[in-house]
């Protein structure tokens, strides 16, 4: 069997001396592994003193939640992270201009070393959000640098990396076609849009707690193991990237153009066309090349495309066992027209005596 390999593993072997081109080469790089490779790569090119030294020694150096105040500060304060400091705010703001939050609503977070974590502050619009607001804290919670206070829904972010050590960055928002969804119980159908299929797949729904609570987290990272955005009930959308936190965001307007879409659509009059399995196999076949967990991996085609659950009035198209001939909305109901028919021919005959 390969040996597996993430980007823990390579940390920790460079921590220790160790030399990349010494790892197997045949085995299996999780993404996020590949994703700490390039970037090592990256580093050595641009370095002057560069060689299999000059990674090891940036990693090393790194921070951890247990290092000084005076490290800690001068991390939060370093080029890399004030870089990702601004994306965090470009996203913001893009969360912003897209309506996807209201007033002070949504946060993000981004994992920036080992048990650390940037987020966004408390009570500031994520429209007008400054780098200088942005406050850094440890996976359990605990504020480590800024000046303002961390969002209080932080800990939602933090079970979800702790869950999962490929996430790198978190989204949480208030998309109005999306949480209409969440709000009425109902998770979107499957198999009528490529995209959403490849980068998100089926989206479940979270019970609903009191944001910011540890509850709150639980539900929601009990669900981030097979799927990569959630919505969580009468409350929004979380989501998940492996890679960065504009995919985190990415996911958020794909989610929130396809239930928009499917909306629309339910209102036309007709029932909604789905592909066929085979169809929705052809792109579980691509998501599973990115990395892009998905529960039906491994299902039989004849399990793939159920909508059963889902409404208003869409016609599945699994065989559920029961008559194909389902009534069009808008089209008479032959039941009603008949009983109709019945008590007039009963009131014209009582006319006629």
């Amino acid at each position: 069997m390969r040996t597996v390999i993430s980007a823990k593993d390579i940390e920790e072997m460079l921590r220790n001396g160790g030399d990349v081109r010494g790892l197997p080469a045949d085995a299996v790089f999780t993404p996020s592994a590949r994703d700490l490779l390039r970037e090592l790569e990256g580093t050595n090119r641009q370095n002057t003193n560069s060689g299999p030294e000059a990674g090891a020694k940036r990693i090393a150096k790194a921070v951890t939640a247990d290092s000084s105040q005076g490290d800690l500060d001068e991390f939060f304060n370093s080029p890399e992270i004030c870089k990702l400091k601004q994306q965090i705010c470009d996203v913001g703001q893009r969360l912003w201009q897209r309506a996807y939050v209201d007033g002070n609503g949504g946060n993000i977070a981004v994992r920036v070393a080992d048990g650390l974590a940037l987020c966004t502050p408390t009570l500031v619009s994520k429209g007008f959000m400054k780098p200088d607001d942005l406050c850094l804290v440890d996976l359990e919670g605990n504020q480590k640098a800024g000046s303002k206070k961390r969002t209080s829904e932080i800990l939602m972010h933090l079970q979800i990396m702790k869950r999962l050590p490929q996430a790198k960055a978190t989204v949480h928002c208030h998309p109005p076609h999306a949480t209409g969804f969440a709000v009425a119980g109902v998770e979107p159908p499957s198999c009528m849009i490529p995209e959403i299929e490849v980068f998100i797949g089926k989206v479940p729904i979270a019970p609903y707690r009191t944001p910011g609570t540890p509850e709150m987290g639980k539900l929601v990272a009990d669900l981030v193991e097979k799927h990569n955005t959630v919505l969580m009930a009468n409350h929004g959308v979380v989501s998940w990237s492996h890679n960065d936190v504009e995919d985190a965001y990415f996911k958020m307007e794909i989610l929130e153009a396809y239930c928009r879409t499917v909306i629309v659509a339910s209102q036309l009059g007709q029932p909604l066309k789905t592909f066929t399995p085979n169809q929705l196999q052809d792109l579980l076949n691509i998501k599973q090349t990115l990395g892009i967990p998905d529960p039906r991996f491994g299902l039989k085609e004849c399990e793939l495309c159920d909508n059963e659950e889902w409404r208003p009035g869409v016609t599945c198209a699994v065989p559920s066992g029961k008559s194909s001939g389902a009534i069009r909305p808008g089209s008479p109901d032959p039941e009603a027209e008949a009983l109709v028919q019945a008590i007039t021919d009963q009131i014209i005959g009582r006319e006629n005596l």
